[in-house]
């Protein structure tokens, strides 16, 4: 569990944020269309991300139960991915769209509001909470994505690097959801004042499950 904000969530090894009390289920970064955006540009990879990150999506509802999704922003990799979906693509996530109350919220991939159902804005203040796609200081109760957090940890002399999810009294961020995403350590200077170090906690996704890491195991890399 992440207690933040006075609330409670359920973290999900999906990277995947469930909100009991609003049975809502928040995800970041999807960048969907991203690698056929790659193959736009003449790089020749299968544009599957899409359907994967949606299947993955998809399962997370019906374990949740969810009736609500909070994307936090650059849900697909450029403005045009909303018209590049692949017909299959494109009803997936429109049944999904009907199916739950479903609110996009605007990242720096994807600014521009679309018609792919659902509510888009720029940021969503829900029970005492902020909703918006990139972190900042002096906002209380900040939930966001863009940074595409993760966790090196060392033990026994090995080390491993996982996907994670991050926060202290204050800001709390997500990791990427999409397939095809990268990660950037929390130790990077991308996140440097964002956090109270003396408060921040970890927590790393696992294949099955989430794990709780001890801020003193993190290292660099």
């Amino acid at each position: 569990m992440i207690r933040f904000a006075g609330e409670v969530f359920v973290p999900l090894p999906s990277g995947a944020l469930y909100w009991r009390d609003l049975e809502a289920l928040l995800v970041a970064d999807l960048h969907l269309e991203k690698l056929s955006s790659y193959a736009r540009s003449g790089q020749l990879l299968p544009p599957y991300d899409t359907s994967m990150t949606l299947r993955r999506l998809e399962r997370d509802i019906v374990a949740t139960g969810a009736k609500r999704v909070f994307a936090l922003g650059d849900s697909f990799h450029r403005d045009e991915g909303t018209k590049t979906l692949l017909v299959e693509d494109r009803e997936r996530l429109g049944r999904l769209v009907v199916q739950v109350e479903w609110v996009w919220i605007a990242g720096n991939h994807d600014p521009a509001p679309h018609a792919l159902g659902g509510t888009c804005c720029v940021e969503l203040a829900v029970s005492g909470c902020s909703l918006r796609h990139e972190p900042q200081t002096g906002i209380a109760g900040l939930i966001a994505g863009h940074l595409h957090p993760a966790a090196r940890v060392a033990l026994n002399g090995k080390s491993s690097r996982r996907p994670c999810f991050v926060w202290d009294d204050h800001l709390l961020i997500l990791p990427a959801y999409g397939v095809s995403t990268g990660s950037l350590n929390v130790l990077s200077p991308a996140f440097a004042g964002l956090f109270n170090r003396e408060k921040i906690q970890v927590m790393m996704l696992g294949r099955d499950r989430v794990y709780s890491v001890s801020r003193q195991r993190l290292v660099t890399g």
